[in-house]
This record gives structure tokens, sequence and C-alpha cells, in this order.
């Protein structure tokens, strides 16, 4: 055959010689690829399961677990709209509001009630400070569903309201409480109240309070009545707990001289009354947080973890059982869920190195960091 009249294709494959295959690169690729497609189908496989699970719970036969899931992803602002794509808006409304409101014969706290005795010995022989020489005594507590952190500190007047900014503002993010601790020489903190939260990761989210916030005896912030929010707690002058079951305004904190303090809710024991409502409720199973206060002053917070495969977290009604045993008479729920957090600056090495701040609750699975928040309870060094 004539080389003219051959075809550019027949020459080009004659005259070329075959490029090698890289094999490892291909075996790499495919390993890659398989891997990929396999993470896909357990990920698609596990979210079948967990739809298929919930299905059958909200469907079933028991309206006792529909409801405690209902309340438990109700309470989570990322996944408080998925009970109605089962159960639909008016069912999801009926099971939030069933039990709300409070059973206490009072609206707010009798302060004579509580006797400041900050100095004082349980017995002739002891006293439960003696082993904690900074005035602050941590302990666990195991529940059914739960592992809860409480922290007692001696002295109320040493409890603020400490704040991230002194203009809150969405242009301003709040603060993580390890960086506050860092920031303030402060021998404790714990998150405290409400604030705007869209369960999206925008930086307005913890930026601004909701409701009344007191801090060093003045009003830093109120937005007045907001929905949802159930109650308030503060310290008077006095270092006295006042919890309220109403939002108070500002003129009625002043009025009450509160020096700090911030709304949430619901109020968990006024007056050494239990709100029953609270604890009958299905409040379902989420961290927690709460503040409260004994007969002699001392002042009691607790933490219970929760969305973790040892904690699933805890109710209302727990926390309550927990703050009856360690002896409130005054107690109010904070903010909870994602913002539990306990953090104590280990003044005597107790849980690890001398002077370091220790987490002393732990995150949810879905957690690297705290979050932002912009107000929390801290406990100054005595003076």
């Amino acid at each position: 055959m004539n080389k003219k009249n051959q075809s550019p294709d027949v020459v080009s494959s004659r005259g070329a010689s075959p490029q090698p295959k890289k094999k490892g690169s291909g075996l790499l690729g495919r390993i890659v690829r398989r891997f990929f497609l396999l993470l896909f189908t357990v990920i698609l496989l596990s979210l079948a399961a967990l739809v298929l699970v919930m299905n059958l719970i909200f469907k079933g036969p028991s309206p006792a677990a529909q409801e405690v899931l209902t309340m438990s992803l109700i309470e989570a602002s990322a996944t408080k709209w998925i009970p109605a794509l089962f159960i639909g808006e008016e069912r999801v409304a009926e099971i939030t509001s069933a039990g709300s409101g409070s059973s206490l014969t009072d609206d707010v706290t009798d302060t004579s009630q509580v006797i400041i005795q900050k100095d004082s010995a349980i017995s002739a022989s002891s006293n439960e400070w003696d082993n904690y020489p900074d005035g602050i005594r941590i302990e666990s507590y195991a529940g059914d569903t739960y592992n809860a952190h409480i922290m007692i500190v001696r002295d109320p007047s040493q409890v603020y309201m400490g704040i991230s900014t002194e203009s809150f503002s969405t242009s301003i993010p709040g603060k993580r409480l390890n960086a506050v601790m860092e920031e303030e020489n402060v021998l404790a903190g714990v998150n405290a109240g409400a604030f705007n939260d869209d369960g999206t990761a925008s930086s307005t989210v913890g930026s601004c309070p909701l409701g009344l916030v007191m801090s060093g005896g003045k009003c830093v912030w109120t937005s007045g009545k907001q929905p949802g929010l159930e109650g308030f707690a503060g310290f008077t002058t006095d270092d006295v707990l006042v919890v309220s079951t109403t939002n108070l305004t500002k003129a009625q904190a002043e009025e009450m001289n509160i020096r700090d303090g911030c709304c949430f809710g619901p109020v968990l024991i006024m007056n050494g009354e239990v709100n029953m409502d609270a604890y009958n409720m299905n409040s379902g199973f989420n961290p927690r947080t709460a503040i409260g206060q004994r007969a002699d002053g001392a002042v009691i917070f607790v933490c219970i973890d929760g969305r973790q495969a040892g904690s699933v977290g805890g109710t209302y009604g727990d926390i309550i059982d927990i703050m009856v045993e360690y002896g409130a008479v005054n107690a109010c729920n904070m903010d909870g869920g994602s913002s539990s957090i306990m953090y104590y600056r280990d003044t005597y090495g107790r849980y690890g190195e001398a002077g370091q701040v220790q987490m002393i609750n732990s995150y949810s699975l879905l957690q690297s960091e705290p979050r932002r928040m912009p107000n929390y309870w801290l406990v100054k060094p005595a003076e």
C-alpha cells in the first residue's frame, strides 16, 4: 500500500509508541472511589434507619415515647423542625403546651427564707468546707439516663453575671466561656440565660441576650417579654437568689434590688416548694444547666451531660431531684443543650495541674468547643 494513501490515524498508530499504564495511580483511584462510595452508602443507610426508627416512635402505640422524643428534638435549636414532619404542627403544639405553667403557690421568692451563713459548719465536729479552702466543692451524680456535675459555691457574694460586651450588638459575636475564664481572673463559670439561636452557625447566634439581664447592679439589656422564657433568676444586693415565674421588667428588678440576673426558666423550686408542673412534664432528655440556692446561702450549679453514648440527657424532673437532694430552696432552669458548660480553675490541682482551668462537664458528640454566649454565671475569688 502506498504511504501517501494511508489515513493520518493509521500513520499515527504505527509511528507512535504506546504509553504504559500507571498501575499504581489507577489502583489508588479505584480504592478512593470505592471508599467514598462505601462511606456514602453507610451514611445513607444510617439516615434511612434513623428516619425509620423516628417514624416508628412518632407513629407507634406509645404516646409517652412520642412526647419524649418530640420534646427532646424541640428543645434543640437545630432539630426543632423535625417532629412536625412526622406528626404535624397541631400535635407538636399540643405536646409542647402540656404541663407548661407553674403549680407554685408564689410568683416570686420570699427572701426571708434564706439566711446567709457562709462560714457555718454542718456539725460541731465537721465542716463541709474544710477540704475546699477556695469555697468551691464539685461532685458527680449518676442518674438512669445521665451523668451530672454539681458545683457548690459557699459564698453567694462571689457569684455574678458576666457579659461578653458592654454594648450588645449582632455585629459583636458573643464569647466562649473558656476564653472568658482566661480573660477574667475568676474561679469558675457556668452558662447562663437565653439568647437568639436560629440553629445555624451564624456569628449573630450568641451575640445578644433575650429578656432582662442585670450585671453589677445595672440593667445591661432588656428585650421585653419573650415567648418561651418562663422565669428569671438573679441575686439581690443581699446575695439572696430570687426566682420569678415571670420575666421581670427593669423597673421590677431595680425595685427588688437585683444586682445580677437573667431570664430563662422554668422555675424549678420556689420557697422550698417544687414546681410539680415542671417536674411531671415530658421535657425530653437533653443536656441541662440550672442554678439554685440553699437556705444557708450556698449556691448550687448543676450541669447534666447529654447527647452522648454514656449520657443521653436529663429532664426537668431529674434536675429538680438533684436540687432537692442538695438542699435547694430556690432553683431555676437555665439555657441547656449545646450551651451547657461548667469550668473550674483548679486552684489546688484536684483535676490536673494546679491553677489550670478545667472543663468539668462533657460536650455533646456534635461539639468540639463551647458555644459563643452573651452572658454567663461567674465566680470571683473571695476578697
